[in-house]
């Protein structure tokens, strides 16, 4: 099914064609650039979008925020709205453009993520605790 947003743009809801589910990640989840630690959590939230590959959702407080800066860049999604980006600094100096993801005001069908940041896997090493 889809609906219009604002500007004419196309809203998506999931489907059992193209599902998407939002479930507690239920692991520890740290998120490392350069060797240093940029998130660490145990309350993740789990992203799969169809056949995608599963994202990790970090709560925005489990961040270490003044290694963020927002850029200009922003992309729209059909199924969950629109996204804004970060830059990570390390204290060492290493600086990662737009590595992070968050969607502030997400759409009511992933609505869990709202307040929740996403790394790239190719820009961050994300690793998942023991079950």
């Amino acid at each position: 099914m889809t609906q219009h947003s604002p500007g004419n743009r196309p809203v998506h809801l999931p489907t059992a064609e193209y599902p998407i589910t939002v479930t507690p990640t239920g692991r520890h989840v740290t998120v490392r650039i350069g060797g240093e630690v940029v998130a660490d959590t145990d309350d993740a939230l789990t992203l799969q979008e169809s056949t995608r590959p599963a994202v990790q959702y970090i709560p925005r407080a489990d961040v270490r925020r003044e290694m963020l800066s927002r850029t200009e860049t922003t992309t729209y999604c059909p199924f969950k709205g629109d996204a804004a980006y970060y830059t990570v600094t390390t204290p060492a100096g290493q600086t990662v453009a737009d590595a992070i993801w968050t969607y502030e005001q997400p759409f009511p069908a992933v609505a869990a993520i709202a307040g929740h940041l996403a790394f790239y896997p190719d820009k961050a090493e994300i690793s998942l605790g023991q079950d």
